[in-house]
């Protein structure tokens, strides 16, 4: 492993590359075994893996999220260098002044794959996410990008983005990784409370009850499940500290176009999506249906 701070540095070393297939992984830091398997994917399906390590100022509509987002670079750089492999993994961690050294002017727009879920809640995010996706894209000039499917909308966003860009990127979505008691690893986990994160796995263990439900229930009831089940959960099993989950949504879409279903056989594919607040963490995560 080898990891560099400036653009100029890591674009040296892929020079000493070329005409090899390269796999990136765009991170904001604090990995955890999530991060690591789309490196260990990465590193099998490629000769050269670069891994970015930045926290994306314009990403964040709430400065105080910025503000608390772990930021853990040595432990990161460890865990890197602790994943088993012969191939070259190269790690960018440059400053905001070295990805931005001029004010971003730069905009997207993403039609109906923004307007649902996290798009309306968090404006200007995923323009955000696309501006730093694409000057990745720039600087290593990938053959193929891995992406987690916690994010499922993002992995949406990023392949509407190559359509406008016209990029020959591969988007590579890889599985979410879970800890033993189901709750999705995400570097905000780090956040909770040891009170809450004992009760963090019942938004799994919901969305599981969910897919069962599926198989004779109606997509709306479904819907209705999940949200009461996760608003009243505080009522039927009263947590220490006034602890309660708040859920922001649950959707159940088609799985390419991200549009709301009413009927189980309006897509080919369906997933559920989730963002649920629980001890001043926002929590995200997602469970196939067909």
């Amino acid at each position: 492993m080898k990891s560099f701070n400036t653009i100029a540095s890591l674009q040296a070393e892929l020079a000493q590359h070329s005409g090899r297939q390269i796999g990136l992984v765009p991170t904001m830091g604090a990995l955890h075994e999530g991060h690591l398997s789309l490196i260990s994917r990465a590193v099998a399906e490629n000769d050269v893996v670069v891994v970015s390590i930045f926290v994306n100022p314009i990403q964040f509509n709430n400065k105080e999220d910025l503000q608390k987002y772990p930021r853990t670079v040595d432990a990161d750089l460890e865990k890197i260098a602790a994943v088993k492999t012969s191939k070259e993994v190269l790690v960018l961690v440059p400053s905001v002044e070295e990805m931005y050294p001029e004010p971003v002017n730069e905009t997207y727009h993403f039609g109906q794959v923004e307007e649902v879920m996290e798009g309306p809640r968090r404006p200007g995010h995923f323009s955000g996410v696309a501006v730093v996706v694409r000057r990745l894209f720039d600087i290593v000039h990938p053959q193929r990008a891995y992406f987690g499917e916690k994010d499922f909308q993002q992995i949406a966003i990023i392949r509407n983005l190559l359509s406008q860009i016209h990029y020959p990127i591969e988007i590579v979505p890889c599985p979410i990784v879970r800890a033993d008691d189901g709750l999705a690893l995400s570097s905000r986990n780090v956040r909770l409370s040891a009170e809450a994160r004992a009760i963090a796995p019942t938004i799994y263990d919901t969305l599981q009850q969910a897919v069962e439900m599926s198989q004779y229930e109606d997509v709306e009831d479904v819907i209705e499940y999940v949200m009461s089940t996760l608003s009243s959960f505080h009522e039927v099993t009263p947590q220490p500290n006034g602890l309660k989950f708040e859920p922001e949504y649950f959707e159940i879409v088609d799985d390419t176009t991200l549009q709301p279903i009413a009927r189980w056989d309006d897509a080919k594919g369906v997933v559920g999506c989730i963002a649920v607040w629980l001890d001043g963490v926002r929590l995200i995560d997602m469970v196939r249906f067909r």
